[in-house]
């Protein structure tokens, strides 16, 4: 009996003891239980070690584009499902959002001239969406004859683009500064900008074509997504 006081207390100790490693072990070492414990109240965003989002410029370009230049993107088309986008200076100017995009080619016109006395410039002309599977080449031909120069002409595929050209089509397309436009066939992928009255070849082009060997769809090639600046033409007035 005179014992038991004692053994109380030892035990009373030992459990303390081994309470203080459990926790330690836990918590990650003395000293930083509370910090770890703070982590779990305290938000991303306040957080001193969360890395900052990357900062995106018009139309989510990583860069922005040096002055006198027009930021763009476009996406073509992924197989027949989405339907392809048209950015310029961060307005949307063809998506399925805006319901202005369709099977074929999808085509923006822009004003790139810049009037010293207007300061008009990157303004959208007009933008169509041609079925080149059912529809009639004819629109097209008709929407792409009469092109002043200056004028830039965004274009990108959905589903087929190219079915229903024929030779006058691409002879068009390959003016405007196409390199592929006599290449392209049913089902390609297709993103370009080209302007009336280039001197070369445009440098904003990229084309996928339809195989069965290295379709990332079953039936058509990846969608192409393409990005930059184009450097606006000025006038006197």
């Amino acid at each position: 009996m005179r014992l038991a006081g004692p053994l109380r207390i030892v035990a009373l100790i030992i459990i303390m003891g081994l309470t203080w490693i459990l926790v330690t072990i836990l918590l990650g070492g003395p000293g930083v239980g509370l910090p770890r414990i703070q982590q779990f109240f305290t938000s991303p965003e306040n957080s001193v070690t969360a890395e900052p989002r990357a900062r995106k410029y018009k139309c989510g370009l990583p860069q922005p584009c040096p002055e006198e230049h027009l930021s763009f993107r476009i996406v073509s088309g992924a197989a027949n499902v989405i339907g392809p986008k048209i950015c310029l200076e961060d307005k949307m100017l063809m998506s399925s959002v805006k319901d202005n995009v369709g099977r074929g080619l999808n085509i923006a016109l822009v004003n790139a001239v810049l009037s010293l006395d207007t300061g008009v410039s990157g303004e959208l002309l007009e933008a169509r969406a041609f079925d080149m599977w059912a529809g009639d080449v004819n629109d097209l031909l008709k929407f792409i004859r009469p092109l002043h120069e200056g004028t830039l002409v965004f274009v990108a595929s959905y589903d087929d683009p190219a079915t229903k050209m024929n030779e006058e089509t691409r002879k068009l397309f390959s003016e405007l500064g196409s390199r592929n436009a006599k290449d392209l066939a049913f089902r390609d992928s297709w993103v370009f900008v080209g302007a009336k009255g280039v001197q070369n070849k445009s440098p904003f082009e990229q084309h996928m074509k339809n195989s069965k060997h290295t379709n990332k769809y079953e039936g058509w090639p990846e969608a192409l997504e393409m990005e930059g600046c184009i450097p606006r033409r000025s006038i006197a007035g």
